[in-house]
């Protein structure tokens, strides 16, 4: 889909809603008929890239008795931004 930049700050709620519906998966915003900018939905980060934040805390593989024995020092960690 794309709008023109007086028709996307017009309709700026509506054009939100189609994304956050699925009725499209991005809009284009241009400029007197040339595309200048896109805005879609961020996409989650794959779950390679999230695990592994605190993989320091883990050495080799790890029984699942002790998966959870770290829960409150990484909370800890990612409260404080050291991850």
């Amino acid at each position: 889909m794309e709008v023109s930049i007086a028709q996307g700050k017009a309709e700026f709620s509506n054009l939100i809603r189609l994304l956050e519906s699925k009725r499209e998966e991005s809009i284009t915003i241009t400029r007197y008929g040339k595309p200048v900018a896109q805005i879609t939905v961020p996409q989650p980060a794959p779950v390679s890239k999230r695990i592994g934040a605190a993989s320091h805390l883990y050495q080799g593989s790890i029984s699942l008795e002790d998966f959870d024995k770290n829960n409150e020092k990484i909370a800890e960690m990612l409260i404080k931004g050291d991850l």
